[in-house]
């Protein structure tokens, strides 16, 4: 299994998340994902473009002063022409000194396009959530007038 060029593709996801650099983090998802966020939003798993994705989380992590995405715990099974990984996330979001604090478990497939692994299965799994609960929508607002 090609963990040392399965790994990196996950990493710049969150790296790139917490760099804003969208590109890096839309290069990492396949043409189609479906994306699974209902553990902490509700309502249905979506199929989306790259661009989508980013496009939902520009409305929301640049309002934040720093945001701080750890990823640990790697699984990795291989299914066949794809992987699925599952991992554990720690995430940190601050706005001055007020910080949210969110962690959890992701499941994700990656499968082969072309010579480059890509993400077609990205599912968060909320455990808990400490912290100012009120700072997302603080941080909503402030990416809508950045």
């Amino acid at each position: 299994m090609e963990t040392a060029n399965i790994l990196p593709v996950i990493q710049a996801v969150f790296k790139g998340a917490d760099a804003r650099d969208w590109h890096t983090v839309e290069q990492s998802f396949a043409p189609e994902v479906v994306y699974d966020y209902t553990s902490m939003a509700g309502g249905q798993p979506l199929t989306l473009t790259p661009s989508a994705i980013t496009d939902m989380w520009k409305q929301f992590l640049p309002g934040f002063d720093k945001t701080e995405h750890r990823i640990s715990d790697f699984i990795f099974t291989q299914e066949g022409d794809s992987v699925t990984v599952h991992f554990t996330g720690h995430a940190t979001h601050t706005i001055g000194t007020a910080a949210w604090i969110v962690e959890g478990n992701y499941e994700t497939r990656l499968a082969l396009n072309g010579d480059k692994w890509q993400l077609t299965f990205f599912r968060f799994n909320l455990q808990r959530q400490e912290g100012d609960l009120q700072l997302p929508a603080q941080a909503q607002q402030r990416a809508a007038v950045k």
